[in-house]
């Protein structure tokens, strides 16, 4: 049985089951499909709907074949002769991967697979596009070794082969690689546009849920639509019976998680605790919560029971780790740089306090 999140996610750009905002940009997208289409490069955060235009952009090119899909493991082999494994998305039509999952050898991944699909012609190429597509998601993510190959590779096989990066910071892009493509920004929904698609959900359920409710989780969700219909079915499946007016929003573990490890920083500071911290980061970590949201979500708790004199303080100091984390590769170092930072920097006001 298949989440809420992909039952009701939108199947085409325009029309019946279309998608329910941006609808300017859904016509623009259209128009591309309709032509010969550039490389293009997909802005926006997290739940905003990246992925669901891509997929209907997708359809539009190549028709219902492109979800006829199947999960390979591709191996790849580094110049050093390492080997390699990455799990993949293909259809006929194209190839979805994430290549930082690879690390320092993205570069290898990318270039290797981008000449693959550009050397394999379609199966009926007087009906079908000339071109695949290749599909990158997290190119934030990637090398610099790997942006600037990918960007040579890119002209080299332009007629036979289409990227599409997906990404949340266009800042880590290389200009070069921004040049040729086109950039397409997918904003967040806003809190009415979110209410509207999950009221649409909640009909299509025959879901009865108070106003009240709906209100917290379109809260709750900050414009991520995503959790916001995941949180909807949570909410639904805790209270089979019917959905009270005062109904709580389940939090996700790894936010409790988060939480709990912030209370225990601002309990003692102390270098056990700073040990016992990064225990509680790496597990955090290792259930593929990304380090900038782990940043985000400490910040939030921590600063509550910060004194305003030391508020400033502790910002620029997670501001200062966070950018050194978008440049490094260990993120546990830089989010125990930060919790040391704070621990020093709040000991050292409740000192001169007493």
């Amino acid at each position: 049985m298949a989440l809420w999140v992909d039952k009701y996610r939108p199947k085409e750009l325009l029309g019946k089951d279309g998608v329910d905002y941006h609808l300017e940009q859904a016509k623009h997208l259209k128009f591309l499909s309709a032509d010969c289409m550039p490389h293009l490069l997909f802005c926006g955060p997290s739940g905003a709907g990246k992925k669901t235009r891509i997929k209907c952009l997708l359809r539009e090119l190549y028709g219902v074949g492109v979800d006829k899909t199947q999960l390979i493991m591709k191996a790849f082999t580094t110049p050093s002769n390492r080997k390699l494994e990455i799990q993949t998305v293909s259809s006929n039509y194209h190839v979805e991967m994430t290549p930082s999952d690879v690390g320092i050898y993205d570069r290898v991944v990318v270039q290797d697979l981008v000449k693959e699909m550009a050397q394999t012609s379609q199966i009926e190429a007087s009906s079908q596009k000339s071109f695949k597509v290749v599909v990158l998601c997290e190119a934030d993510s990637l090398t610099r070794d790997a942006q600037h190959g990918l960007r040579r590779t890119m002209e080299k096989y332009a007629n036979n082969c289409k990227i599409v990066l997906c990404c949340e910071s266009l800042s880590r892009i290389i200009e070069p690689l921004q040049s040729r493509c086109i950039i397409i920004n997918v904003p967040a929904p806003t809190d009415v546009e979110v209410e509207k698609v999950l009221r649409k959900v909640i009909q299509k359920e025959n879901l009865n849920m108070p106003d009240s409710v709906l209100q917290k989780i379109v809260e709750k969700s900050e414009g991520n639509l995503r959790r916001a219909i995941l949180m909807t079915e949570a909410i639904k499946m805790e209270n089979e019976g019917g959905i009270p007016a005062n109904a709580q929003i389940p939090v996700p573990e790894w936010e409790v998680y988060i939480q709990e490890t912030a209370r225990l920083i601002l309990q003692k500071q102390t270098n056990d605790m700073a040990l016992k911290v990064r225990e509680r980061l790496y597990e955090v970590i290792s259930r593929l919560i990304p380090p900038h949201v782990i940043f985000k979500k400490l910040l939030e708790y921590l600063l509550p029971s910060c004194p305003s004199s030391i508020v400033r303080e502790v910002v620029s100091e997670a501001a200062k780790f966070e950018h050194r984390l978008l440049l490094g590769q260990k993120p546990i170092f830089h989010l125990e740089a930060f919790v040391i930072a704070f621990m020093e920097i709040y000991l050292t006001n409740a000192s001169k306090a007493k």
